[in-house]
């Protein structure tokens, strides 16, 4: 199948032929209008600082139930003794920046280009893009930052700079979510989602929850 090359019409086009590879579209913009009309059609945007600007939306989906989540007797002991403290939108930009610059096993640089740093502050500017900060003696040593669609949480990315701090921020926010979700957007399949409880789900059950 051709790939559909975008022009400065903010449009996308059906993800019904798109095949098992998940690649929509390739071009455009990151303009705060695309962005929202990407989310909401169950679209993103990844791609590599050298390449053109692709957008995904892969069959299987990714996805965590938060009535699904497992959390570890390890983990429960490190949340129980409040070894962080977590905040939410209170330094998104700081997140989005650290999540960029951290270094990531088996990647060279990072898909979380300079331009998309300033499209997600827009977004989060106008309410869209969320952050969840992770703090040890009042340093920020952990995060995550996503797309807020109401009953749809789309996960972007997170980092820790010390150890179980991602995850600790991660838990927090799945538990105290856990009646505003229906569905947590984690895109594509990570060993350290599956272990949290995510699974795979056809494509289209999860363009339902967006409707």
């Amino acid at each position: 199948m051709k790939l559909k090359v975008l022009s400065d019409k903010i449009v996308f086009p059906s993800v019904d032929g798109v095949g098992e590879h998940g690649i929509v579209a390739i071009g455009g913009d990151l303009s705060v209008k695309r962005l929202k009309l990407a989310y909401q059609t169950g679209i993103f945007p990844w791609f590599n600082d050298d390449e053109p600007i692709m957008w995904w939306s892969p069959d299987p989906r990714f996805v965590l139930y938060p009535k699904d989540l497992k959390v570890s007797k390890s983990m429960r002991k490190i949340l129980r003794n409040e070894t962080f403290t977590i905040t939410y939108n209170q330094n998104f930009k700081e997140v989005i920046q650290a999540c960029q610059k951290i270094p990531r096993e088996g990647q060279e640089g990072t898909w979380i280009t300079d331009n998309m740093v300033k499209a997600y502050v827009e977004l989060h500017k106008e309410g869209w893009a969320k952050s969840v900060e992770v703090w040890k003696d009042d340093k920020l040593v952990g995060g995550l930052y996503g797309i807020d669609l109401g009953n749809v949480f789309c996960g972007e990315s997170m980092f820790s700079k010390v150890s179980n701090a991602s995850k600790a921020g991660f838990i927090t926010f799945i538990e105290e979510k856990l009646n505003q979700y229906e569905v947590i957007d984690c895109q594509i399949h990570t060993d350290h989602l599956e272990s949290l409880g995510a699974k795979e789900i056809p494509r289209e059950l999860f363009l339902s929850y967006l409707k």
